[in-house]
């Protein structure tokens, strides 16, 4: 299956831009939603589920369903070592610098682990329910690889109309609070122990339609059924439409314009209605402009989005450097946020530079195939050379 360096380049695009936001420095401010509503979270999110939907689909076809699930459930159980590495980090080296006081900016990362205890909150962490801040990208990540297979498996029984709007319905009760509702009823009828506010700033009920609708359209794609080009044709117009009142009203935001009671539409966390409508509007002018943003897919983008999730695990690590530099102050200045953010990009890089997975070239690609050895039982007792002149057998011997 041949890949396409242009998503793989947007998906490290993606990473960038996440990387931006999450270090501490004044680039912060500038990277977080500068489109409008959206984030480069829904971006990273939709990409890999596309990405996932059509790669394991094609494996199905090719090696069944079993195989496929044990892919899938080795993939999974890599990046829950992933998550158990960075959790280790985190209790061994960031929680003991933290406690010192002297950084705020990690104290309050890690807060849990000091209300809690060490112990329960490695423990919880080790269960996918202590989801600290910029440790709650993985978890979500793992817990829509393991709903894979079952969306896999309705869509074969009641087809993907059944599995997307019962996966719509989900997202619409958690505009309602189902999150909310589920963490009391684990709360009182299962002892759940953990505050809700710990168990990440995403809200899976909510977010997991924007995965499976990634999946879908991976499935698709892999199909030779998702015109693409056809749909985006049609919505061009409502989307130049949409973008730019949402950004204005993004900005607007920014110098004191109130969203009052309409604030839950445009919420990030629970993924509200307006978000989905901008992402989808910005989506389609990309598609739109492939042409153009084609040379922007870069090798050290390509790179960086082919290994994307090991790159994202790299780039938490400077994360957690940049809030021990930062000390008592709100921001990194100077010299240090330059230098801090040239070697998390060197160091991303990098990771997918080792990682980079090797395609055949041109002449491997068209290298003629070799015809299979004939076996010996099958190959001729006598070799006759091109020299050797062969008598025609007399009558008399064929009919004895």
């Amino acid at each position: 299956m041949r890949r396409l360096h242009e998503l793989d380049a947007l998906r490290g695009l993606m990473l960038v831009w996440i990387t931006f936001t999450h270090l501490p420095t004044a680039l912060s401010a500038y990277a977080n939603q500068p489109l409008g509503f959206v984030s480069s979270s829904e971006g990273f999110i939709f990409l890999s589920a596309l990405f996932t939907g059509r790669i394991y689909f094609q494996h199905a076809q090719k090696h069944g369903t079993g195989a496929m699930h044990n892919k899938l459930f080795r993939r999974t159980l890599r990046l829950y070592l992933y998550h158990i590495l960075l959790l280790a980090f985190a209790f061994l080296v960031a929680v003991p610098i933290a406690s010192s006081g002297t950084r705020p900016g990690l104290h309050n990362l890690l807060d849990f682990c000091f209300d809690a205890g060490r112990a329960h909150a490695a423990l919880d962490g080790a269960l996918l329910l202590y989801r600290p801040p910029l440790l709650d990208i993985l978890p979500m990540y793992i817990f829509f690889l393991l709903l894979t297979p079952l969306a896999f498996i309705a869509s074969r029984k009641h087809g993907w109309k059944f599995t997307l709007g019962v996966s719509f319905a989900v997202w619409f009760f958690a505009q309602l609070g189902l999150r909310n509702f589920s963490w009391q009823m684990l709360h009182r009828y299962a002892g759940l122990q953990i505050p809700l506010n710990e168990m990440g700033s995403f809200d899976l009920w909510a977010w997991q339609f924007l995965w499976l609708v990634g999946v879908w359209m991976g499935v698709r794609w892999s199909e030779g059924k998702l015109p693409l080009t056809r749909v985006a044709q049609q919505l061009t117009i409502p989307s130049l439409l949409v973008v730019p009142i949402f950004l204005a009203m993004r900005y607007a935001i920014g110098h004191g314009f109130e969203l009052g009671s309409y604030e839950p539409i445009f919420d990030k966390w629970h993924l509200g209605v307006i978000r989905m409508i901008d992402f989808v509007a910005l989506a389609v002018l990309v598609i739109r402009a492939r042409d153009y943003l084609k040379p922007l897919a870069i090798r050290p983008l390509v790179l960086m989005g082919q290994s994307s999730l090991q790159v994202f695990c790299t780039h938490l690590f400077f994360c957690f450097a940049g809030l021990t530099l930062l000390g008592n102050a709100s921001m990194l200045s100077g010299s240090k946020q330059f230098a801090l953010m040239a070697t998390t990009l060197c160091a991303m890089w990098l990771t997918g530079q080792l990682l980079a997975k090797r395609e055949p070239t041109g002449e491997t690609a068209n290298a003629p195939v070799k015809k299979p050895a004939v076996p010996v039982a099958d190959a001729p007792l006598v070799q006759i050379s091109s020299r050797t002149r062969v008598r025609p057998v007399p009558r008399r011997v064929l009919e004895t």
